[in-house]
């Protein structure tokens, strides 16, 4: 019956993924794909619930990029911390009690296209900029990176489909379908499970349409737990290789 707080504190020490593998989120070669995926260029989503390591996990991803390249980072919020030289962090900005002077997520992406940018991250698409996301990454911004709230690899396609529907711009949903398909390549799915802990539970493939207008992926890697450790409680689990689609 009164005001609510919430603080968030960050760490002084920034997290490798050496830290991530140490405490089993996820594997060394796990890391070692993530890591080529990055220097390859390829647009990854980091798709998750809510305190499940999303931004960890993206920062650590935009640690890869090589620090020759110029990196946009456009947040609501400023979190990402990146090392490189050439990083330009945009923050949006809220209006004011009589509701002007707002900067949105919109506005920066589209501020960001004039800096030529080599690589683009959004901290999280939470609205209409999804579309402008997926435009950029369409249009020769490879190798950019986000985040979006999203139970599963497959289900992060239909939140980001929906996400653009949302931007106002009438488009038909075929054509949303395909800015997806062909904007994305990697789903990264991470996951806060029962004991507390986080682990990356799956790596999804975006591939393309079918002939019916529906998403075909390609789930690569998905979490399986394997046991329960009987002293700390903590859940075991591994990593493994999914066969491909039939």
């Amino acid at each position: 019956r009164g005001p609510y707080v919430s603080i968030r504190r960050f760490s002084g020490k920034l997290l490798e993924m050496s830290d991530l593998v140490k405490r089993g989120a996820l594997s060394a070669p796990v890391a070692e794909l993530l890591r080529a995926c990055v220097l390859a260029r390829k647009n990854i989503a980091v798709s998750g619930g809510t305190g499940s390591g999303k931004t960890t996990l993206l920062n650590l991803l935009s640690s890869f990029i090589p620090a020759q390249e110029r990196i946009i980072v456009i947040e609501d919020a400023s979190e990402l911390r990146l090392k490189q030289a050439h990083v330009l962090p945009m923050e949006a900005r809220h209006p004011d009690h009589q509701g002007r002077g707002a900067v949105t997520i919109r506005d920066l992406l589209a501020c960001s296209l004039r800096l030529r940018p080599d690589r683009i991250v959004v901290g999280e698409c939470r609205g209409g900029e999804a579309l402008d996301m997926l435009q950029a990454m369409n249009t020769g911004h490879a190798g950019s990176l986000t985040t979006v709230h999203a139970n599963s690899c497959r289900d992060a396609l239909s939140r980001l489909e929906t996400l653009a529907l949302m931007s106002g711009v009438e488009l038909p949903l075929t054509a949303v379908r395909g800015q997806v398909a062909s904007a994305l390549d990697l789903v990264v799915q991470v996951a806060r499970l029962a004991d507390g802990s986080r682990r990356l539970t799956g790596i999804g493939e975006v591939l393309d349409l079918d002939e019916e207008g529906r998403y075909r992926s390609n789930l690569l890697l998905s979490f399986a737990i394997t046991g329960k450790d009987p002293e700390s409680g903590r859940l075991l689990g591994e990593l493994r290789p999914v066969g491909p689609p039939p």
